[in-house]
């Protein structure tokens, strides 16, 4: 492991853990939601993002979902201006959601998904 990665993991450890979900998911869990890399990118660029937060929440069907938003170096969220359904263009602070959900958009075979 490379020692100034403060979240890192064994491969050994991602397995364990992964594992250890899908033999006890919960009720109404995906197994794993992936982000497109340019999106994630774009919220970790704007300006005093030092990291970034997942948030459970829940859609309209009832279905889990992680919404995913920057955190200032102070631990705040970087949120974009209260108007109702408008979408942030950049500056003024991304948030995340509508990842790919497996089942059923699930990733080819790894020692993750097992």
């Amino acid at each position: 492991m490379i020692s100034n990665i403060t979240h890192q993991i064994s491969l050994l450890t991602a397995i364990e853990l992964t594992a250890r979900f899908r033999n006890n998911p919960g009720p109404d869990l995906p197994m794993a939601e992936t982000f497109d890399a340019a999106s994630v990118l774009s919220l970790l660029a704007q300006p005093g993002s030092q990291s970034f937060r997942i948030y459970l929440g829940r859609k309209a069907d009832n279905s889990i979902c992680s919404v995913l938003v920057a955190v200032d170096a102070n631990g705040q969220d970087i949120l974009p201006p209260a108007q109702a359904n408008q979408l942030a263009t950049g500056a003024e602070g991304i948030i995340l959601e509508d990842a790919f959900h497996c089942p059923p958009a699930c990733p080819p075979p790894s020692p993750l998904n097992g």
